[in-house]
């Protein structure tokens, strides 16, 4: 096992570094064939060979890189491929730029865009090979893992079920359970990874401890108290350790620095964008006569109301506020377009330029979900300690029907984790929403129902009488040698 696990290390690192340096190849390759000075070692072509390896690794980063093994093939070619055109049009640009020159253009060109396509081209159809190629032989050499979820209710099982299932080639669901269930510790013991969902802090602690102790895979949904470790730091008090979280605010640099941010990014997509604002509102108009603009009343920082702007997607007649659901018919034919794009928050630029809201930040809820959500989740007012913003967090990983508490969970990471590199990558990363557009907009009331296993003892338990789970915990706290592994 241990010999595999070290092979297929350096085969993606392997296909890792073979990926970057085709990407390099073909860019330079194809741009050496008019700048020969690119194939001369001097300071010229360095730098512009620097720009090209810094920025790529960079905006890889940003978008996930290639994260074979971990990500499906296509959200791998859609993350490396905006990395990769993007790292090709600012060092394509900097090339037109030293080219501007006595000896070559008197003044600025911006040369040979039909090359620059080319090389896009040839770079994605490299990104795609690599990506399915890599994942093949990553499962190839990994088969899944076998997993048993542990949750507390049908409704629970509901939620996480559908998403591990969604990586069939990363997980095999062998086996259900409630946490409180007698066997719930053999059925840890003889699974690799397990998954604990909606699991009761206390007795999550127990079962984290005993899947630690046998060497398990853990994953486990985010609590409050999950939350605030994230923004804690380790420290030392005299020789205790300790786990020190301070309430924190935007400094006033940070303060400035994200509002000029805002200005000027609003001003710059109001501008780049008003041709496609323009066809928005002269479809809405054709469809129905009605109003092109929508307004609703929000909440921004510390509960302060305020109007968002949105492009009408629904019937003008219907003045219903709530949550869209699965085949909602409020929704007009070029509503479902603007939605499915996110097309239709683009005048949310104009909040941003008034200061009701910010480029990055919580999504602003509507008044009467906010009430709701509060009621069953009183943490969710802690999202309010931000401004409201356009995109974040949970707009790029969630979905419309994202339930409200991975929602506050997403929002109330960005808020512990709070820095102007994070909002750059949240803003770079923004642009990935469109290649889901399908999955993003999913409605509410799509949830399907499980049930834990009612086989599990006539398949998979011995014929002994199991401890109950009072006596496992004991189990689980005693000093016991870990298990081996083969190789």
């Amino acid at each position: 096992m241990r010999t595999i696990k070290k092979l297929k290390r350096t085969i993606v690192f392997i296909l890792k570094l073979a990926l970057f340096v085709s990407l390099f190849g073909i860019f330079f390759g194809i741009f050496g064939i008019n700048n020969p000075w690119l194939f001369n070692l001097n300071r010229t072509t360095g730098v512009t060979m620097l720009t090209f390896a810094v920025l790529g690794i960079a905006l890889m980063s940003v978008y996930g890189g290639y994260a074979i093994g971990t990500q499906k093939s296509k959200p791998i070619v859609y993350s490396m491929s905006l990395a990769a055109i993007i790292t090709d049009l600012v060092t394509h640009l900097q090339l037109s730029i030293m080219n501007t020159s006595e000896k070559n253009n008197p003044y600025f060109v911006y040369e040979t865009p039909h090359l620059l396509l080319l090389v896009i081209v040839l770079q994605v159809l490299v990104i795609i090979f690599f990506a399915y190629f890599g994942n093949f032989v990553y499962f190839s050499l990994e088969p899944p893992e076998k997993c048993c979820v542990i949750s507390s209710s049908r409704q629970s099982l509901g939620h996480i079920i559908p998403k591990i299932n969604k990586f069939k080639k990363q997980y095999e669901v062998d086996e259900i359970i409630r946490y409180d269930a007698p066997d719930v510790l053999d059925v840890i013991a003889r699974n690799d990874t397990v998954f604990l969902y909606d699991v009761p802090v206390r007795e999550r602690i127990v079962l984290t401890e005993y899947c630690y102790q046998k060497q398990k895979n853990i994953y486990y949904n985010f609590e409050m108290t999950d939350v605030v470790s994230q923004g804690a730091k380790y420290m030392t008090l005299d020789d205790k350790s300790l786990v020190m979280h301070v309430a924190k605010d935007l400094t006033m640099e940070q303060r400035i620095v994200k509002r000029l941010m805002d200005i000027g990014i609003s001003l710059i997509a109001l501008i780049l964008t008003s041709p496609i604002m323009l066809g928005c509102a002269l479809a809405i108009k054709l469809e129905d006569g009605g109003k092109v603009f929508y307004k609703q009343k929000r909440l921004t920082k510390y509960g302060r109301v305020f109007e968002v702007y949105k492009f009408r997607t629904m019937k003008e007649e219907n003045s219903i506020h709530k949550s869209v659901t699965a085949d909602d018919d409020r929704i007009t034919k070029v509503g479902k377009i603007l939605r499915k794009y996110r097309i239709d928050e683009l005048p949310q630029m104009l909040n941003i330029l008034k200061g009701d809201m910010t480029v990055v930040g919580p999504r602003p809820e509507m008044l009467e979900n906010v009430e709701k959500y509060t009621d069953e989740l009183p943490e969710f007012a802690y999202r309010l300690r931000m401004k409201a913003g356009l995109t974040g967090l949970a707009q790029i990983s969630g979905k419309y029907n994202t339930s409200p508490k991975d929602k506050l969970v997403m929002d109330l990471m960005y808020i512990e984790n709070y820095s102007i590199w994070q909002d750059l990558k949240l803003i770079f990363q923004t642009v990935t929403v469109f290649f889901k557009a399908s999955e993003s907009t999913e409605a509410f009331g799509t949830e399907e129902l499980y049930d834990f296993d009612e086989d599990r003892e006539q398949n998979r338990r011995s014929k002994k009488e199991k401890e109950p789970l009072k006596a496992g915990q004991e189990k689980a706290g005693q000093k016991t040698e870990p298990e081996e592994k083969g190789d």
